[in-house]
């Protein structure tokens, strides 16, 4: 099959670990012929704003890739937010796909693909969208204007040739069904992936990264990543962590601690010998020391590298808002309050609940359901079961 993947409404990144790159590869792999017609905004290593020249080219996995100047007569101050490109109704039909993936709902493209798909019915047009209230549409401006007068008149008006509005969490099919006004009948969850980890790989991972960090099989090693902010409720948790002396607990840390809460943060790991804070980590080192983790923790906000962790085998700890419970039914615990997570530290502590048992969960879960390969079968065959949302 032919399968086109527009990113003119959000960045695509060469050579990155981003559901686009993730699913724009395991299509290759599967041995369909792909596509990517991309805008030419990308964001550096300190994610800031660049912009790419316009042209034509393979990344390095193969995949060709077409970047799109903004429209000549926009500035580009206005281009980034309307995101008008030329030519890609022209560039779709000399390509003539038989699936299209348009990668985030908000931009004038989305008129372009929907004209095409208005004149071949026969191709799959599917939209996923990552908005919700926390990540967008937090300003008046941006909300009023931005959003809902502009994104969501144009998603109105090509509802009719959208196959499916594929949603990545609860709270992004919330604002799509209640603030786009998608009705139901055209969602379906479609969540961030990952890539499980087979038996042999996870058995030397992670035999090598509990070696590497002087732990015995007695240890519990609990994880907590990325950009520590005061909304990730870092400090909590290590209040809470150094408030149980469990001798088998560890706790390592990685990403950055912000200025917010830097200095508080670095007291309270100075304060107790089982906690460690390394830095930032390549994702290859992350996806090793989630390896020979126990417990994934994060007791605030969201973030992809949770995902990560399930495909790691990991027990997750996740705070507990809407669309959460779907990744810890039988595998881990929510947590609202510092009392929450001091039970759950205190219940494993006990050995009243079998973590060997719940990493096989997890495992069970990221295979049947957040694999990138099962994910990028569901847009080119039937459909399979999606994940349940309750």
């Amino acid at each position: 099959m032919k399968i086109a993947h527009i990113c003119l409404s959000d960045y695509y990144l060469d050579d990155q670990a981003y559901q686009e790159n993730e699913l724009v590869e395991e299509h290759l792999d599967q041995g369909h012929e792909v596509l990517v017609i991309a805008s030419t905004q990308v964001l550096d290593n300190d994610k800031r704003r660049r912009y790419l020249l316009p042209g034509r080219y393979r990344n390095g996995q193969g995949v060709e890739v077409i970047r799109l100047p903004y429209h000549p007569w926009m500035p580009r101050v206005l281009a980034k937010s309307l995101r008008s490109h030329p030519g890609v109704y022209r560039l779709l039909d000399e390509f003539a796909p038989d699936v299209i993936l348009f990668h985030g709902m908000c931009g004038w493209e989305l008129v372009s693909v929907s004209q095409y798909k208005k004149d071949h019915l026969e191709v799959r047009f599917y939209v996923d969208t990552h908005t919700d209230f926390i990540n967008s549409a937090r300003g008046f401006v941006s909300k009023w204007g931005l959003h809902f007068l502009y994104y969501r008149t144009i998603v109105h008006w090509c509802l009719p040739w959208i196959d499916k509005v594929l949603y990545i969490s609860q709270l992004t099919g919330k604002f799509a069904r209640e603030f786009y006004g998608v009705p139901e009948s055209k969602l379906e969850f479609f969540p961030l992936g990952g890539r499980p980890v087979p038996d042999d790989e996870y058995d030397s991972l992670r035999r090598s990264t509990r070696q590497e960090h002087d732990l015995t099989e007695d240890h519990i090693l609990f994880v907590q990543s990325g950009k520590q902010t005061r909304q990730k409720k870092l400090i909590r948790t290590l209040e809470v962590f150094s408030s149980n002396p469990d001798p088998r607990f560890r706790l390592i840390i990685v990403g950055s601690l912000l200025e917010e809460i830097r200095e508080q943060a670095q007291a309270l790991i100075d304060s107790d010998d089982r906690v460690r804070f390394l830095g930032w980590k390549t994702p290859d080192e992350i996806k090793a020391l989630l390896c020979g983790a126990d417990v994934y923790l994060q007791p605030g906000s969201q973030s992809a590298t949770m995902q990560t962790s399930l495909c790691c085998r990991c027990v997750p700890v996740l705070e507990d808002i809407e669309g959460h419970g779907i990744y810890t039914e039988n595998n881990g615990w929510l947590v609202d309050t510092e009392e929450d997570l001091a039970s759950v530290l205190a219940e494993i502590s006990s050995g009243t609940v079998d973590l060997s048992r719940m990493r096989d969960a997890s495992e069970k879960l990221a295979r049947e359901h957040l694999d990138y390969a099962v994910l990028a079968r569901r847009l080119t065959d039937e459909p399979l079961k999606p994940l349940p949302t309750a």
